[in-house]
């Protein structure tokens, strides 16, 4: 058991540790307790082993001795000698000083008495408490590697130790005692010199008497849960991360993550001890377990990690290129300067290469030094201060088609350097230091909504940080409405049949509502073809909704539904004369987004009025398929805008607004108002404009922990464009956001196989009731209902019963373990799922029930 140096500061943690040792002891095991210095000693170790003049070496070490002696004075204790032999020495050692030949040599000894007084300290509590404790002195067991490639520095203050067990010694032990504490951080040379494991080297020193010893397992206490998806004070929607391998977690530590010293995990992997993170103050948590290799997960990413502080060194020569040698000519200065590299990036004439200071002393005389001896072979520029943004996850290479809305919001940044790691593990990029602590949480978010970063699968990814430490500004998440109070009667719909849909009109009328709230709109258009169920139309249309439509069939469902409706739109994409025609002779407004109806059919258009959809050119959205911008097939690009004024006027149509949509599941509450308040531009130059349709696309969270639309901020943002240009009518078309959640489909499981490693699980519903997951590789939470209270223990391919290898509801579903006959839910298919579905195959079309 490892306690950091917050863990063993005060009575207060001590008394922890001892409680905690109890119960590990009650488990049967045997308990050997590694220890940093109390927090901050470490610090004033290392100023005072500056060889600074006598008297500041003085009072730094009787300012460490009336610490130490504070704390033993609130542990109600005498002095116990090994305490005063320590201070008495660590006050000798700062009286004489050191010889420069000897300042790395004196910097080590000086630093160790930091873990020494706090073990010795430690025990002295640990016995007076009714916990007998014998102490041992790490460096008699803790011997360090000297390295070929390692220079004094090096050597002395950052070494290696590569411990083999000795079954020996773990039966020594158990013949003296059940407790036992000692040193983190430090160890011995070759020659018996004290040597230090470099800054967090404690973990590491648990980690080698664990691997020494054959530890049942190793536990690192920190003042977190565990290891998480990202910083989580950075990121408080950050999830705990449950299970991780060796390499995974060993990736996540050395590019940023600072719960866990990258060093801590080589020693553990031969002999195959897990090692387990606690927090000393919230033992009850799970905490994080590390292990070997477990491969019934599918890819995720498991963390996006930065770290701040790197510099880059870019080393350009025309004669490098296809120059035998030149590259070790290069690297042979790093190895002089005792510098080790990180990141490679090569081209034909240059060679970039990070530096990170977690690995390396870095200052501006060593860079200096660096770059004068590149100087003699190539052309130097060194690139500071820098930032490295991680992607870690094993099989990250399989999951680069689900990363690329994280890819582009790179394309908006100067970007260095990208290193894909050799291992599989990571995929890096190098950008400006300043743009990290925004960047971040926001690459978070994508990452969950895209799907690779698989929070659905419980047994990795864990709860949040917020939900653990009720901190941060993420919202907790609402359980869905057959979670709470809907199970028996779905059970009892899927009895009598499936597959089947089922829509819940309460959950789509407190949509309605919520959207009403934003009184800046002045109307609201639903899109009908998210679900046109009779049902759902009549119950928006009583509570004053509008109906966007984009076919003659969806105008005629809505006549026949609600005849009554506030307000009618017809948007169309290529649509024929005859629609047109029809459209026409409705009371909907017309809406053109292309020049040839007015070129072509210019008379159907003669003295109307009518609304222009524009391409503003922007690219947003949650799927190619349905975004805007200038790969999209929707909307009037703004270049043809004069020409197609110019047509309108020659037929005597009458341009009374302007539309634009740019994406589906849009979660940025400002982009509406981007939209507002380019449509307003460009109406003030048209003239005859009343009213500005800014679409839909209000995003629906669909990953567990993904944030979802904040409508509070959406309304502040409307109110701020509407002040601006309250001349216009605001309206918008919400369609997905208003239905998905209402809807779930029922089916039944019809078979279960295992192929190799796969699992798969049979529905009665697939591709022809719902075919997003197909086309537009959309996520919907599966769940199965007649076990809804059991474990998750199978991962399981879900598919349905179509002839086509497409035909899958959802991948690497981790579920219960099933039985023909079980009632499986699909949530989040109200909107786009009855509504395009298909006889294909000839199977029966879904059921649709409405619960009121």
């Amino acid at each position: 058991m490892k306690f950091g140096g917050t863990s063993v500061a005060n009575a207060a943690s001590w008394s922890r540790i001892r409680s905690l040792m109890e119960s590990r002891r009650r488990e049967g095991g045997r308990v050997l307790v590694v220890v940093s210095a109390v927090s901050g000693v470490t610090d004033a170790l290392r100023q005072l082993g500056k060889c600074a003049e006598r008297g500041d070496r003085e009072a730094a070490a009787a300012a460490i001795a009336r610490r130490h002696r504070e704390l033993l004075q609130a542990m109600q204790l005498a002095e116990p000698a090994g305490l005063t032999s320590l201070l008495a020495e660590l006050a000798e050692l700062a009286a004489v000083g050191c010889q420069a030949a000897e300042a790395r040599a004196y910097q080590a000894r000086t630093q160790a008495f930091g873990e020494l007084l706090s073990s010795t300290l430690g025990a002295a509590f640990l016995d007076a408490n009714g916990w007998p404790t014998r102490w041992l002195d790490a460096r008699e067991h803790l011997c360090a590697t000297a390295l070929p490639n390692q220079n004094l520095r090096t050597r002395m203050l950052s070494a290696m130790v590569a411990p083999v067990p000795d079954p020996a010694l773990a039966a020594q032990l158990a013949a003296q005692g059940d407790a036992f504490i000692t040193q983190g951080f430090i160890a011995r040379d070759g020659d018996g010199h004290t040597v230090l494991l470099g800054r967090g080297g404690s973990d590491t020193s648990a980690a080698c008497f664990g691997a020494l010893l054959g530890a049942q397992r190793v536990e690192i206490w920190t003042d977190v849960a565990g290891m998480f998806t990202a910083n989580p004070r950075q990121v408080p929607g950050a999830r705990l991360l449950r299970r991780l391998d060796y390499e995974e977690a060993q990736e996540i530590a050395s590019t940023g993550a600072k719960v866990l010293h990258p060093h801590c995990l080589q020693p553990l992997r031969e002999p195959r001890v897990p090692l387990l993170i606690k927090d000393t103050n919230r033992p009850e948590l799970e905490g994080t377990v590390i292990g070997p290799e477990v491969r019934t997960h599918a890819p995720s990413v498991k963390a996006i990690s930065a770290r701040k502080g790197i510099t880059l060194v870019s080393m350009e020569s025309v004669g490098m290129w296809q120059q035998v040698g030149f590259l070790a000519d290069v690297f042979a200065y790093f190895k002089t300067h005792g510098l080790s590299v990180d990141l490679i990036g090569s081209a034909e004439t240059n060679v970039t290469v990070s530096l990170d200071p977690t690995e390396n002393l870095l200052d501006s005389d060593a860079i200096a030094a660096l770059a004068t001896d590149l100087a003699k072979v190539c052309r130097v520029k060194v690139i500071a201060p820098c930032a490295a943004i991680t992607l870690v996850g094993r099989g990250i290479r399989s999951l680069l088609h689900t990363l690329s809305d994280v890819l582009a919001e790179f394309g908006h940044l100067r970007v260095h350097l990208i290193s894909q790691s050799s291992n599989n593990l990571n995929l890096t990029f190098v950008v400006d230091e300043g743009v990290v602590d925004t960047l971040l949480p926001h690459l978070h978010e994508l990452l969950i909504a895209a799907g690779s970063l698989r929070t659905d699968d419980d047994a990795l990814f864990g709860p949040s940080w917020q939900t653990l430490y009720g901190t941060g500004d993420v919202a907790a998440s609402v359980p869905a409405w057959w979670q709470e109070h809907g199970r028996e009667r779905l059970l009892a719909l899927a009895h009598a049949a499936t597959p089947r849909y089922a829509y819940h009109l309460p959950t789509v009328l407190a949509r309605v509502r919520a959207l009403q709230a934003l009184d800046a709109v002045d109307r609201w258009h639903y899109a009908v073809k998210a679900n046109p169920h009779p049902a759902i139309l009549r119950a928006l249309a009583a509570a004053g909704c509008g109906f966007e439509c984009g076919s003659p069939g969806e105008l005629r469902a809505v006549a026949a539904a609600a005849p009554d409706a506030a307000g009618l739109l017809y948007i169309p994409s290529f649509a024929a004369r005859g629609e047109f025609a029809f459209a026409l002779g409705t009371r909907a407004v017309v809406t053109l987004d292309t020049l040839y109806p007015l070129q072509h059919w210019g008379e159907l258009f003669r003295d109307r009025e009518i609304m222009l959809r524009l391409d503003l050119g922007r690219d947003l959205g949650d799927h190619g398929t349905i975004r805007g911008g200038d790969s999209g097939k929707f909307g009037l690009p703004l270049d043809q805008l004069p020409t197609f004024l110019q047509l309108a006027q020659r037929h005597g149509a009458r341009v009374a607004g302007l539309h634009a949509h740019a994406g589906t599941g849009v979660l940025d509450a400002d982009h509406w108002g981007r939209i507002y308040a380019q449509l307003a531009s460009l109406a003030e130059h048209i003239g005859s404009v009343s009213v500005l349709d800014v679409g839909g696309g209000l995003g629906v969270p669909a990953h567990p922990g993904e944030r979802g639309l904040d409508l509070d901020a959406l309304g502040r943002t409307l109110h701020g464009v509407k002040a601006a240009y309250p001349q216009y009518q605001l309206w918008m078309e919400p369609g997905r956001y208003l239905v998905a959640e209402a809807g779930v489909l029922l089916a039944r499981v019809t078979q279960l196989r295992t192929r190799g490693k796969l699992h798969y699980l049979g529905l009665d519903a697939g591709m022809d009731c719902l075919i997003r997951p197909a086309l537009d590789d959309s996520w919907h939470r599966i769940v199965n209902l007649t076990r809804l209270a059991e474990p998750t223990t199978v991962q399981y391919q879900v598919v349905g019963p179509i002839c086509d290898s497409s035909d899958i509801l959802g991948r690497d579903r981790r579920l219960p373990e099933a039985r023909e006959g079980d009632v499986v839910l699909i949530a989040q298919v109200g909107a786009y799922g009855k509504a395009m579905a298909s006889r294909y195959n000839l199977r029966d079309e879904a059921d649709e029930v409405v619960i009121e």
